[in-house]
């Protein structure tokens, strides 16, 4: 299909997606699975975040790699959605090796949305969870992914609830064949920095996370994996002004598939080959922020009107 300008480009990634916006829901589930024996790791920068699993992709622990990558709604409600996916990758044989079977490894990120939609109590659930897993793994390799008002990104909004945030992804190819892509789910405080004027301090009754996944097909192993999640951070606050906030629960996931290599015939190649690797990826994570904002389109529901923003 060719370049896609998405995390899709990265060979071997797919995203499937689910969501429901109608009898009080404005809330979805987003699942990226990457081909098996991917290395992961995770970097939480914002001060509200809800997560699972993130401490099994600390570098110093026992399994490196990782199975799926669950983005979802529902706040904390909604990181039961990662069971599903974990249990879809189970029947698929996907995960670390056991006696008398497999342990998927399915970390997850959750964005505040409840009640957006109307209703509290619509918020997803492990059926979605496994239903977007399932939708992922049957996507062709390189299909293009669906933006804006979709899985997690459903129920999203940005600049204190008053506008609509959504799902944005990105990919560029650098000079050595190595291919860096991102997606990010937009559910922030801040405004874009081409905004005129700021966004302001005060957070109001909003609660809000941007959620990135950046992927790779260079081999990283799980500190080097850490460092480039690190870096991506800073895309993102190049993109929302603020970022990282108190009432923000910023986190980014960072994938390597192995495929490709990096030139490491010395330690000076190693460290500029990292560090071009890495800042690629802050510039795709700003890009697809911005493509998750532009994407998205207006919705009005029992919880009020969320307009689209327009650069």
């Amino acid at each position: 299909m060719g370049a896609t300008g998405s995390i899709t480009d990265v060979p071997g990634l797919r995203v499937g997606q689910r969501q429901k916006n109608d009898g009080g829901w404005l809330s979805g589930v987003t699942v990226v699975l990457p081909p098996p024996g991917t290395v992961g790791s995770v970097d939480v920068r914002g001060g509200g975040p809800g997560t699972h699993e993130t401490d099994a992709l600390d570098p110093t622990t026992l399994v490196p790699t990782v199975d799926a990558v669950v983005l979802t709604g529902g706040s904390a409600y909604g990181l039961v959605s990662a069971h599903g996916a974990q249990r879809w990758c189970e029947e698929q044989g996907r995960g670390f090796e056991v006696q008398g079977g497999v342990v998927p490894i399915v970390p997850a990120a959750a964005i505040f949305d409840i009640g957006r939609g109307g209703d509290f109590s619509a918020r997803p659930d492990a059926e979605m969870g496994y239903e977007a897993a399932a939708a992922a793994g049957a996507e062709k390799e390189g299909h293009d992914v669906e933006r804006g008002n979709v899985g997690a990104g459903t129920g999203a909004v940005i600049g204190r609830g008053k506008f609509k945030g959504g799902v944005g992804t990105a990919s560029v190819t650098l000079e050595n064949g190595v291919v860096v892509g991102a997606l990010a789910v937009v559910n922030a405080l801040g405004l874009p920095f081409t905004a005129p004027g700021e966004p302001g301090t005060d957070p109001g009754p909003q609660l809000n996370t941007t959620l990135v996944v950046v992927a790779t097909n260079a081999a990283l192993d799980p500190a080097e994996c850490k460092r480039t999640a690190s870096a991506a951070h800073a895309g993102l606050a190049r993109a929302l002004n603020p970022s990282h906030t108190l009432a923000d629960g910023d986190t980014v996931f960072c994938l390597a598939t192995g495929a490709g290599t990096l030139d490491r015939s010395t330690e000076a190649a190693r460290q500029v080959s990292l560090i071009t690797l890495q800042s690629a990826a802050a510039d795709v994570v700003r890009l697809a922020i911005l493509d998750g904002i532009a994407s998205a389109e207006a919705v009005t529901t029992a919880a009020g009107t969320f307009e689209a923003y327009r650069f």
